[in-house]
């Protein structure tokens, strides 16, 4: 549905869209090249009709029919904004993922900073983790760079196809001071990609900071 407003501003050239998809409704402003404000509603999941709800929003404001290449020359700016990422983090809906860590950490998630928000609290509830499966691999760098354990390929290439086959498509590659040293975590993200993993997240890339825990929660979340 379509709705034009009243608002004109200065004469511009190309259409700009700015996209909010929710998980039920994908709502979309845009500029028209003469300025005029257009709004345009539709659902974010229709897939007997588009598989993309934003691209079939700016499709109908350009008037071009569904599956049309769209026309980059005539936009000049998207952006948007979604809440997709945190529906699935609240309703825990994300994707199965293997967590892929150091050896020796493999409950450093877990475990956390040890927070005590209530200090006298008896019952503990712990969050539950993202992760569905933890890969230990045998690998270490040193706080100064130094190779403290090699890296061990063909058992990490093994321990990731038994994740793959299980079913798994989504990992979370976190390594000891990767933050600066990511040698290690590029090499297993390679085996992963040439497995065939959908989403490969590392954390010197999704979080490049010291703190292993931080950084790990972050990497899972990305993944996840």
């Amino acid at each position: 549905m379509i709705n034009s407003g009243n608002n004109s501003g200065p004469t511009i050239h190309k259409w700009q869209f700015w996209i909010d998809r929710g998980g039920t409704f994908t709502d979309i402003v845009a500029r028209q090249p003469d300025g005029r404000i257009v709004s345009y509603k539709l659902l974010s999941e229709n897939p007997e009709r588009y598989e993309d709800s934003a691209l079939e929003g700016i499709r109908q404001l350009l008037g071009i029919d569904s599956g049309d290449v769209i026309p980059t020359d005539r936009i000049e700016a998207v952006k948007m904004g979604t809440t997709v990422a945190t529906n699935a983090l609240l309703e825990r809906k994300g994707e199965p993922t293997v967590l892929v860590i150091s050896r020796g950490f493999k409950d450093a998630l877990r475990i956390g900073y040890q927070n005590r928000p209530k200090l006298f609290d008896l019952h503990i509830r712990l969050p539950e983790m993202l992760y569905t499966r933890t890969i230990q691999i045998d690998e270490r760098m040193g706080a100064h760079g130094d190779v403290l354990v090699a890296l061990d390929e063909k058992a990490a290439h093994r321990d990731l196809q038994a994740a793959y086959d299980a079913g798994i498509r989504s990992a979370a590659i976190v390594f000891m001071h990767a933050y600066r040293y990511p040698d290690h975590e590029r090499r297993v993200a390679a085996l992963a990609t040439e497995i065939g993993f959908d989403q490969i997240s590392v954390s010197h890339q999704v979080s490049p900071l010291m703190k292993l825990v931080s950084r790990g929660d972050t990497t899972v979340v990305d993944a996840y």
